[in-house]
């Protein structure tokens, strides 16, 4: 069996090295355009800050290595520049030579992966302009840093790989402002989860403009200048213009091959699209998100790789194996901070028009009493009939990435909050505490369901009537003094028996302590006292206060 593939780094080296350990005889033909054909992509933003010092460490096998191990002709600075699918065959342009010839095919692999977005704004050539997608790029902007020493960078786009390059540039050394076209950075996490992002950044001097576009760019002799939608004017030394990226398909669209409702290239179940020998994987391929059973792009590299698997078992056994979709899982390092979420947001969910019930918690890492423990601010979304988990954000400086994984399994079963109470972890001081916050999440989720505590989110608090409900404090009087809500009674936990006739009857009740788990214990007794209607505010005062500060800039 001859096997052409189209494109290298995760998709395409891993489906060739997959072929090659299945059949020792196939032929086996990989094109790559660029240079390179396996490295760390996920690494350029960490060379360029020197967190990777040695560049050849982002090279994960030569051209030469990989080819002598797998036995694969490949053949790197030439562009598939058409596919032929009536007579099975590609034509490619060498880029050296710039002759043109082709090759036939009895399977043929995409794995033209995706590119960056750069829209038609006034000034965007400009040499001082940079995107980051593969090693090129890295090196452009790595040479920019060395030779040319700027003092200034401004980054257009506040998702994983702006935020990576913020902090990377501002590790080497730079002045770094962000500016971001929503209204909070990191799309797949919900507004209050990127507000304690957005706390970090400033702490760590960046300046953040939300809600601002690029109407354009005007290169100067000393760097470049950048308008903004509001008129706001930025110079800087350099740009990095992140602002995502779109599924590489022109050779896909040239050859009638059918593209989903996404953008992406359509493929079934088996990675096959809609052409039976042609099959496609990876940023350019639109996937199954099983939660709402609809297709999505989600470029990842860890899909990715395991759909090269899938792609390469199929081929040479007839389509036994499916593809299941996948939940977007997904990580980022943000300075101090580890920022994670899987399934879906809050925002998505409403977009999608399905009922949810949003919760917060806020535990530690590990052991509080065990030194070194830090906060670990967790959302989970689930649905109010079932419990079903939809979606879970995670944010904290500590193990975040373990939680994350623990809610990834939990959605990718279809598992319910039920199970989040029930997930067995291990336990020492230095890890965790005997009740994990992946645990909490579930006891405040099934408290929730079962009517134990109705509660209340940030957002519904500006729209209280204080005539109506009372806004009660149970934290001590030395925190209130650090911040509180305006109109609120400030009645510490440990005196509510005692003062109970001071809250009024006959009145809803609002509870709020510092993150949630005081104000439950509130609302229990408040309940049991006879107050009708008493809810708790969802994560509190800190959820509460980071998110309207961000509100109020």
């Amino acid at each position: 069996m001859k096997i052409l593939i189209v494109g290298g780094v995760a998709g395409g080296a891993s489906v060739a090295a997959r072929l090659r350990r299945m059949d020792e005889q196939a032929e086996i033909i990989l094109f790559e355009r660029g240079e390179y054909i396996s490295y760390a992509n996920c690494g350029l933003p960490y060379y360029i800050g020197g967190t990777i010092s040695d560049r050849d460490n982002l090279f994960i096998q030569t051209v030469d290595g990989f080819s002598k191990r797998f036995k694969i002709d490949i053949r790197v600075l030439q562009e598939v520049i058409c596919i032929n699918r009536e007579n099975k065959s590609i034509t490619i342009q060498n880029l050296i030579t710039n002759k043109e010839y082709t090759e036939s095919y009895d399977k043929l692999i995409l794995s033209t992966g995706s590119e960056p977005v750069k829209p038609p704004i006034k000034g965007i050539d400009s040499r001082k302009i940079f995107t980051l997608r593969n090693v090129p790029d890295t090196d452009k902007i790595k040479n920019f840093l060395i030779t040319h020493k700027p003092q200034k960078a401004v980054v257009i786009g506040g998702g994983f790989i702006g935020l990576e390059m913020v902090e990377n540039l501002h590790d080497a050394g730079l002045e770094v402002q962000l500016v971001e076209k929503a209204d909070q950075v990191m799309a797949p996490i919900d507004f209050s989860m990127a507000a304690i992002v957005h706390q970090q950044l400033r702490q760590k001097g960046v300046e953040l403009y939300l809600k601002e576009g690029v109407t354009s760019f005007l290169e100067e002799e000393n760097g470049v200048r950048i308008v903004l939608e509001s008129g706001r004017e930025l110079i800087s030394d350099m740009v990095i213009f992140s602002i995502g990226v779109r599924p590489d398909i022109k050779i896909v669209k040239d050859a009638g091959l059918e593209l989903g409702t996404t953008g992406g290239i359509k493929v079934n179940s088996y990675m096959q699209t809609s052409d039976n020998n042609i099959y496609a994987l990876g940023d350019a391929v639109e996937v199954l998100n099983p939660i709402i059973t609809k297709q999505m792009l989600i470029p990842l590299a860890g899909p990715a790789n395991k759909q090269a698997r899938i792609v390469a078992d199929n081929i040479l056994e007839d389509n036994k194996y499916i593809y299941p979709g996948t939940i977007g899982t997904s990580i980022a390092k943000v300075f101090d901070l580890t920022v994670a979420a899987t399934g879906l947001s809050s925002k998505v969910l409403n977009r999608e028009c399905i009922e949810h019930i949003s919760s917060f918690t806020h535990g530690s890492s590990h052991a509080g009493y065990y030194p070194g423990a830090s906060q670990l601010s967790v959302k989970v979304n689930f649905s109010p009939l079932t419990g079903k988990l939809l979606g879970a954000q995670v944010v904290g400086k500590e193990g975040a990435d373990k939680r994350i994984e623990l809610f990834s399994e939990v959605i990718k079963k279809g598992g319910t909050i039920y199970d989040l109470m029930d997930l067995e972890h291990a336990y020492a001081p230095p890890y965790s505490s005997a009740k994990d916050p992946v645990n909490m999440a579930g006891f405040v989720a099934d408290n929730i369901l079962k009517g134990k505590m109705k509660i209340a989110q940030w957002r519904d608090i500006e729209k209280i009537s204080l005539a109506k409900t009372t806004l009660l404090d149970v934290r001590t009087s030395e925190e209130c003094s650090e911040g509180y809500i305006k109109g609120a009674m400030n009645i510490p936990l440990d005196e509510l028996r005692s003062r109970i006739k001071e809250i009024p009857k006959e009145k809803d009740v609002l509870i709020y302590c510092a993150v949630g788990l005081r104000g439950y214990i509130a609302s229990r007794i408040l309940a049991q006292y006879g107050f009708s209607n008493v809810l708790n505010l969802s994560g509190g005062y800190i959820t509460y206060a980071t998110a309207i500060a961000e509100c109020s800039l």
